[in-house]
């Protein structure tokens, strides 16, 4: 559905994307997630017409961007990091001039207005002016924007910053309702966002793209051993030189009250090994967990090696 094949875009001498590639599969929600200045906006804008790439090419839905821009435009849903709504309109007014410039026909734009107002949560204020909405409703009114005209595609930047997290469960849930109707790009750079929503994601960085994967994915490539966790009622004298001792063992390390972190070579699964060593020795095995790789690790890692 989106094919981004060496894309570059400098301001200046500036340099802001770095021959970045990827595609999106239709129905797929992916995030794109970066720190602040990474190109994850100007990524966006370009996928969305409102910039030329300076070399590289992008297709959605098999238009280029730059030859094909109304094309895309009308397949397009966006919503950019602030909100485009005018204050002194009400919600259904401002609904209702969107779908006539999206260019939905004169007799079904009740019916699409009414049907984003639903969708997104937002019948109780559609008679509100959009200048008095809550930062949570004027998001959820972004994105009835963004999908009123029924697009193939949809891009969202930053859609849950600055709110509280009531409404930033409220329009993950809404995002994530999507999955399958829409190609979805999630642009963020607050890590949960994407764990909770989406199904893959590329990590871009300095303008370039560090990774991409599933997060479990990543957290497999970039695992330098496996590690669990293993927490005991009754401690004996030398824990770390016992537990050490086990076949696989690389360290032991005492991370809390009773816990204790044992690491293995990356595939090595020696969880049923320390659970009968410990119950054996009596030691009361209280816990034994397999410790994953979380995105912030992942990111962190990703970002501090670049």
């Amino acid at each position: 559905m989106i094919e981004v094949v060496g894309l570059s875009k400098f301001y200046g001498d500036v340099k802001a994307l770095d021959d970045v590639s990827f595609d999106v599969r239709n129905g797929e929600i992916v995030g794109f997630l970066g720190p602040n200045g990474a190109g994850k906006t100007t990524t966006m804008r370009i996928l969305t017409g409102f910039l030329s790439p300076t070399y590289g090419t992008a297709k959605v839905a098999g238009y280029d961007v730059v030859e094909n821009s109304l094309e895309v435009r009308r397949i397009t849903g966006y919503l950019p990091e602030t909100v485009p709504l005018y204050n002194e309109m009400r919600v259904s007014e401002y609904l209702g001039y969107m779908a006539r410039i999206r260019g939905i026909p004169r007799k079904k734009i009740r019916d699409r207005v009414d049907y984003v107002i639903e969708r997104c949560g937002l019948r109780e204020v559609a008679d509100r002016i959009n200048g008095h909405l809550s930062k949570g409703y004027r998001q959820r009114v972004g994105i009835a924007q963004a999908i009123v005209h029924d697009p193939q595609v949809l891009i969202l930047d930053e859609p849950t910053i600055g709110l509280d997290p009531v409404q930033v469960r409220e329009v993950r849930q809404l995002i994530k309702s999507m999955a399958g109707e829409r190609t979805i790009i999630l642009s963020t750079h607050i890590l949960p966002e994407v764990s909770m929503t989406c199904e893959r994601v590329l990590i871009i960085h300095k303008g370039r793209i560090v990774a991409e994967d599933t997060p479990e994915g990543l957290s497999r490539r970039l695992r330098q051993s496996e590690r669990i966790l293993v927490r005991l009622s009754r401690v004996p004298s030398q824990p770390l030189s016992a537990l050490g001792q086990l076949d696989g063992v690389i360290r032991v390390e005492h991370v809390g009250d009773n816990l204790f972190a044992i690491e293995a070579p990356p595939g090595r699964d020696i969880r049923e090994q320390v659970a009968e060593f410990v119950v054996k020795n009596g030691w009361g095995l209280l816990e034994l967990r397999r410790e994953e790789m979380t995105l912030e690790d992942i990111f962190v890692n990703l970002v501090t090696r670049e």
